[in-house]
């Protein structure tokens, strides 16, 4: 192809028209994207949040309804002096500006009081571990009841008046009177001291004891040995001559 030719396709109409509509069709494709994007995301919308908090779930949707927002319940709480559904908590909080269709994520009361199980506490710690560990998993405590027993010692907790144990469901708004010794002991376990009983000759030994089964034996006196013992010399000595007399009698009869 020559050098003239090159250049006179540049000076061709389908060319130019072409490339026109190429570039037309870009321009109009960013302008759409643009605007689509405005609608989608509602570039320059901005809804004050209403306060909802403390109004039924009812009263809270439609409220948020009429304003294109929506309504998501993230978790439960509980206060007593409130109907159950009712909002406790809100994100994002009153007065915020957001976009239509917005979700607003809310905390709703509890119809019932939530339950906590009961720590292993009883007769296993003092009185200050046992509060400390009560109130740091959100029990509510009373005033502790003193039994006797040993001081600080936790023997027991009441909830409503009645005794629980370990593991027991325990409603969290509800005060738990811990049942600690006072120090003092009980008269169940007081110990009756009997005093030693003497055993003599003038009183028997009562049935069923322990009886000694040795003998007593008394030695003779050291007097009375000694004598005997001199007469049966005595009489060892004068048979001696009465003996030899009768042997020579028989010699001289033989």
């Amino acid at each position: 192809m020559k050098t003239a030719e090159f250049f006179n396709k540049f000076r061709s109409r389908y060319l130019w028209g072409n490339l026109a509509a190429i570039a037309i069709t870009v321009v109009a494709l960013a302008f759409g994207a643009k605007i689509a994007i405005d609608i989608y995301t509602h570039h320059g919308e901005s809804i004050p949040v209403p306060n909802i908090i403390h109004k039924t779930f009812d009263d809270a949707q439609d409220e948020l309804d009429d304003l294109g927002l929506k309504m998501v319940v993230t978790d439960t709480g509980y206060v007593k002096r409130l109907p159950a559904g009712a909002i406790l908590e809100q994100s994002p909080a009153a007065g915020e500006r957001v976009k239509s269709g917005h979700i607003i994520y809310v905390t709703i009361n509890s119809a019932s009081s939530p339950t906590i199980s009961l720590p292993d506490v009883i007769d296993n710690s003092s009185l200050r571990e046992a509060m400390a560990k009560l109130t740091a998993m959100g029990f509510k405590l009373g005033q502790p009841k003193f039994i006797p027993g040993e001081k600080d010692w936790v023997y027991g907790i009441q909830c409503n008046g009645h005794s629980v144990v370990a593991g027991d469901k325990v409603p969290v708004d509800v005060p738990l009177v811990i049942l600690v010794g006072n120090g003092m002991r009980s008269e169940s376990d007081s110990v009756d001291y009997i005093d030693p009983v003497s055993n003599d000759e003038s009183t028997p030994l009562e049935s069923g004891g322990d009886v000694d089964e040795f003998e007593e034996v008394t030695a003779p006196p050291v007097e009375e040995h000694t004598s005997s013992s001199r007469s049966e010399e005595e009489k060892t000595e004068t048979s001696k001559p009465q003996q030899k007399k009768e042997k020579s009698d028989n010699a001289k009869q033989q």
